[in-house]
């Protein structure tokens, strides 16, 4: 059994290869990720390796039977699977870190938004977009203000609006059927009920709490006015995961003029981006992450056809509070050891702002 090959079914790891398999693979990795082209023996040997390219193509061979290398073409070099760009992240890859230059940019785009954290958002995201050449996307926190008015207001004699005022100002609509029967006093009874439950709970808290409370609205209030309540809390459904956005900035960086094989990858991916609940789950599983966390292709199954990558960080604030994420989608030969530093700075001077 040749001693760079593990068993079948394993996954390979760094201990896997002696000295000179892990040169060349480095080295393999790099160029790739600099290029986008697959790396052939005669580009190593030329790269300082003493070794022939007869014996450069067998290591080659060997790192290709641990999944770590494929050959896009019978006489083509080779390029990283997802299993060796995994490996390399995890084992090789040396990262940088953020230059002057690129913090001051960070820090003064930002902080000239004048506070506002919609604003600094979307900042963020066309940040990540241009520095890092991928797509940059933000999750926006979960809205936490409490309730301060709820109403039904009657559209018509089959409709009403449901209109919660929040304690920051924000407003949230929501348009319902109405139940069979309903009068003025109706919706003036239902429009009472929750306003005295609700009143300083936030939209989930609010949520959460009123379904336990729907058999208590059956007993105080008349038949129809009990059945409004359940239906508004029904219609307001979403609540405050609907009102987190999903900012995308840059998608025109996915595009490569001058790579038409990668077309169909680009399509694909573009469909990712329109996920937007899928998009943002992924996201946030990054908040139990203490910095920035990478998905490259098959490891979620929203990329897994696209073959693209993911590194993203939480963005915090107060007591280490999660309230979002941030990050850069772009193709699985992302530049990681210069992407990584800026999302993870960025996503740090996020919260600075949100402590100040």
């Amino acid at each position: 059994m040749n001693p760079l090959i593990p068993g079948i079914g394993q996954t390979p790891s760094l201990s896997d290869l002696d000295g000179r398999a892990r040169d060349i693979f480095r080295r393999i990795v790099e160029s790739y990720l600099e290029t986008g082209e697959p790396v052939g023996s005669r580009t190593i040997s030329k790269g300082g390796v003493h070794l022939s390219p007869a014996s450069i193509r067998n290591t080659m061979q060997d790192l290709g039977a641990l999944g770590l290398l494929n050959a896009p073409h019978i006489s083509a070099g080779r390029m990283p699977t997802h299993a060796g760009l995994r490996l390399f992240v995890d084992g090789l890859l040396e990262v940088g870190d953020v230059g002057e230059a690129e913090r001051n940019a960070i820090e003064g785009r930002l902080k000239s938004k004048g506070g506002s954290m919609e604003e600094a958002l979307q900042e963020a995201s066309a940040i990540l977009s241009g520095l890092a050449g991928g797509a940059g996307v933000v999750v926006t926190p979960a809205r936490e203000a409490g309730v301060k008015h709820v109403e039904f207001v009657a559209l018509g004699p089959d409709r009403a609006l449901v209109v919660i005022v929040l304690e920051d100002g924000a407003v949230e609509n929501r348009i319902m059927r109405l139940p069979p029967g309903i009068t003025p006093s109706a919706l003036t009874e239902a429009s009472n009920f929750l306003a005295s439950r609700l009143q300083g709970r936030t939209l989930g808290e609010a949520r959460g709490e009123m379904r336990g409370e729907l058999d208590l609205a059956r007993q105080e209030l008349d038949s129809v006015a009990s059945r409004l309540v359940a239906d508004g809390l029904a219609a307001w459904g979403g609540g405050a995961e609907d009102a987190r956005a999903l900012i995308v900035r840059g998608q025109a960086n996915l595009i490569d003029a001058g790579a038409a094989e990668d077309l169909e990858r680009i399509r694909r991916l573009f469909e990712d981006l329109e996920q937007k609940e899928q998009l943002i789950g992924l996201l946030d599983g990054v908040k139990e992450a203490e910095g920035v966390r990478i998905f490259i292709g098959a490891e979620t199954r929203l990329f897994s056809l696209s073959g693209s990558a993911v590194i993203a960080a939480p963005y915090m604030s107060g007591r280490q509070k999660v309230l979002g994420a941030i990050g850069v989608i772009g193709p699985a030969r992302l530049n990681y050891a210069r992407v990584i530093p800026l999302v993870d700075y960025t996503a740090r001077v996020l919260g600075q702002m949100m402590d100040g």
